[in-house]
């Protein structure tokens, strides 16, 4: 069982789930999972692991359009080693200051591999939730779609430095405030765009048509991918982004760009059903915890 299926058995038990983060009252509560095996490639140093895995918590709050206000920490390592561990909490300090946020601590556990568990804390009175997209409204992205697979082609090659620096992302928090008046649905591209749009259409009960000319594939992704193939793979399919993937009336763009701190890419529209790409299918694949 992988991590869809296994929320899809808790759905009747817990039925508030399925968004970003949770709310509670105008509080907005994440926390994730990541391991070293799964989540780290070799190469990846802890100051880029403390940034990534606090930052993938943060990104969740800025899918609810909330102000990010705290992060802590689990650090479970075979060993504790002063370097690494200080490097890990300055990578989760400096990714909450990029945000406005703070790193207030957390705690130390023993573990075969390197594991950590983030929780972000957020503020919103007037959260997004991923089920208010209506067809004829626009899809949008913020940012560039692939950063993160093309690290992981980086790291491959042993290409470390630029890896690590690719691995890290400013989470979107500002750009979620700014969209979040203006915006019907929004999540997090985590998972990928293509299965983004599928979450996003069966919140929403829509669907959506997305032109590839419109993707704004970042530009580290043409320098490492073999052809037009892989570029779409890492940009559409392998996820770990972390951008905000959005539904607003067309109407509402330029002013939505003019608000953002981040470029705003318009790349479709929301339909009656089916999630398409140039006229065609689109698979819903994309990362996938558990498997």
């Amino acid at each position: 069982m992988d991590e869809r299926a296994a929320l899809s058995a808790l759905a009747d038990r817990l039925s508030a789930a399925g968004d970003d983060a949770a709310v509670v009252g105008e509080q907005v509560l994440t926390t994730d999972m990541l391991h070293e095996t799964t989540d780290f490639p070799d190469g990846t140093d802890r100051y880029t692991a403390g940034w990534r895995a606090v930052g993938a918590s943060l990104s969740d709050v800025a899918a609810m359009g909330a102000a990010a206000t705290a992060a802590v920490a689990v650090y479970a390592a075979p060993a504790f080693d002063p370097e690494e561990l200080e490097a890990f909490v300055a990578g989760a300090s400096d990714v909450c200051e990029a945000v406005g946020a703070e790193y207030v601590g957390g705690d130390l556990d023993e573990s075969r591999e390197f594991t950590t568990a983030t929780t972000a804390l957020g503020r919103t009175d007037a959260p997004v939730f991923r089920s208010g997209a209506s067809p004829g409204e626009v899809v949008c992205v913020t940012g560039t779609l692939g950063r993160s697979g093309a690290a992981l082609a980086l790291f491959d090659r042993g290409e470390y430095e630029r890896a690590n620096g690719l691995f890290r992302f400013e989470p979107r928090v500002a750009a979620g405030r700014a969209v979040a008046p203006r915006a019907t649905a929004m999540m997090d591209s985590s998972d990928g765009l293509a299965r983004s749009l599928h979450q996003l259409a069966a919140a929403s009960d829509c669907g959506f048509s997305v032109d590839s000319e419109s993707l704004p594939v970042d530009e580290s992704v043409r320098t490492v991918a073999d052809g037009r193939a892989e570029r779409r793979e890492l940009s559409i399919f392998f996820g770990e982004d972390f951008e905000l993937v959005f539904t607003a009336p067309e109407a509402e763009v330029p002013a939505l760009r003019e608000a953002s701190p981040t470029p705003i890419s318009v790349i479709g529209e929301a339909t009656a059903a089916g999630v398409e790409l140039d006229g065609e299918p689109l698979a819903d694949r994309g990362y996938t915890h558990g498997t």
